[in-house]
């Protein structure tokens, strides 16, 4: 069930006063951390959309980030199947743990189709750079005709080693033809998630 204001009554807080709460990032799918809400924590997690726990240790409520800045942004809140425990979907600023990590839970503790966004979040980060020292940044100072190019050439790669079977160098080309899309993509302003969400439409 997705939580909202509304309908956050239906937690099932009997059990224990505090319950359960996994932190996923909404693009990548990674696990970020795990604390524990109680009632109030949920409610001014879903007014603020802020990620905010209740602190053992502290004994308070406590946002994620009110130190750092590094919160977790909500994008949504499920309960599990018996409602006693949470999964809330947020958009990280910056890493979650305080050990510098992106998670809590350690840098390889990643489902492997979660480096995808990791690529994108790489060419956002370089297309700004110097040309001369970033193949990326290059790749964005050339004409948008060079990179269709570069989707087209790679696209005839991918088929011409199917054809071949030959799975390295389909898996190879495969690898550059996810690349050069993704720049392309980012040159007109859309997202790895815009396609994920158009594959969604169509599969429903």
């Amino acid at each position: 069930m997705i939580l909202t204001l509304d309908n956050q009554t239906q937690v099932d807080f009997t059990k224990s006063e505090m319950i359960p709460a996994i932190i996923q990032d909404a693009r990548s799918g990674i696990i970020l951390m795990q604390g524990f809400m109680n009632s109030e924590a949920l409610n001014v997690t879903l007014k603020t959309e802020k990620v905010t726990f209740y602190s053992r240790s502290k004994s308070r409520l406590w946002t994620k980030g009110e130190s750092s800045q590094n919160y977790l942004n909500v994008v949504s809140v499920h309960t599990d199947c018996d409602n006693d425990s949470i999964l809330v979907l947020a958009n990280p600023e910056g890493p979650t743990c305080h050990l510098g990590t992106q998670s809590c839970f350690g840098d390889d503790a990643k489902p492997s189709l979660s480096f995808l966004a990791q690529l994108e979040d790489v060419i956002v980060a370089r297309k700004n750079d110097d040309p001369a020292k970033s193949y990326t940044a290059s790749l964005f100072a050339e004409d948008l005709s060079r990179s269709c190019q570069n989707v087209g050439e790679e696209g005839v790669e991918v088929a011409l080693a199917a054809m071949k079977h030959d799975n390295d160098e389909l898996t190879n080309e495969s690898a550059d033809l996810i690349y050069h899309l993704t720049v392309l993509l980012q040159r007109q302003g859309l997202a790895l998630e815009d396609v994920v969400k158009c594959l969604i439409g169509r599969h429903k």
